[in-house]
């Protein structure tokens, strides 16, 4: 792959990286519960040298009823500054599943105006078996300021994709695995309806990426999203379970130039339960 410090970096390239004076690198692992997995405590006992962890659900708006949401920017300021990552960083994200959740930290400091921000491709796994080194040390913090500049196009509520659902004007695209999306399997939050968003099209997120966890090519990547019927000349929304994996597809639309996105943050947390909104089931 290629290096892409706006983008997706290799594991090579933070390893020549790791001492440079600003560079900053987050541990974002965060697991759905039936993983059984406890992100926090694996941060403690071994991360990437200097490493901080960023908790997605406490790095959120909690005013709302739905999971990790984006947090205010006075929020996502104070937590950053208290973590000592800020203005002329190199940010380097990465999970303990490989490609997962770091993706949504990388589009939200793109929602912030970051651009300088990365995703480990592989993540901690690909890092651990190459032998690269690890540590359980807390790094020493120095606060550095952060400035904000709100992308709002890169995010769409409930109302705008309604909307985008019934005029066909953007491509909805689902990260869910092709069950949810087609409503035979249940949801794993309760309350919520099976299926998915009228006109929207599927690709799950795993298809993306190779079986080591590091994301497919951009060529390969296209040819995924047009045989899923995505049309790359509209803009696209992105989608998923709770805005989480609709971060994948973006990165991917990132990297093959397709710079027209937006994700969903509700995704289908929100949209099955909006008694109001239509549900669709089947394959399109």
């Amino acid at each position: 792959m290629s290096d892409d410090p706006k983008t997706l970096v290799s594991t090579t390239w933070l390893a020549q990286h790791l001492k440079d004076p600003d560079l900053r690198i987050l541990d974002a692992s965060w697991y759905l519960p039936e993983a059984g997995r406890n992100a926090r405590e694996e941060y403690d006992a071994a991360h990437i040298p200097g490493a901080r962890f960023f908790d997605i659900d406490d790095i959120s708006d909690h005013r709302s009823d739905l999971p990790h949401m984006v947090p205010p920017v006075e929020k996502f300021m104070s937590r950053l500054r208290a973590m000592g990552v800020g203005d002329g960083h190199q940010v380097v994200v990465y999970d303990g599943a490989g490609l997962f959740s770091a993706a949504r930290v990388w589009w939200l400091f793109r929602l912030m105006g970051q651009e300088n921000v990365a995703v480990l491709d592989g993540g901690f796994p690909k890092w651990q078996a190459e032998g690269h080194p690890v540590e359980d040390m807390p790094p020493v913090i120095r606060d550095r300021h952060m400035t904000v500049r709100l992308q709002n196009h890169l995010v769409r509520d409930v109302t705008q994709v309604s909307a985008a659902s019934k005029l066909k004007d953007h491509v909805i695209v689902d990260a869910r695995a092709a069950s949810r999306f087609r409503g035979d399997a249940p949801e794993p939050r309760e309350g919520l309806r099976s299926g998915h968003i009228p006109g929207s099209r599927n690709v799950p997120y795993s298809d993306l990426l190779n079986e080591d966890k590091t994301m497919k090519d951009p060529d390969a990547c296209r040819i995924i999203f047009e045989a899923a019927g995505v049309d790359l000349s509209k803009p696209v929304i992105t989608s998923c379970g709770s805005g989480v994996t609709a971060a994948i597809l973006a990165l991917a639309l990132e990297r093959l130039g397709h710079s027209h996105w937006s994700l969903y943050d509700g995704s289908w947390a929100e949209w099955g339960m909006f008694p109001t909104v239509p549900v669709a089931t089947g394959d399109a």
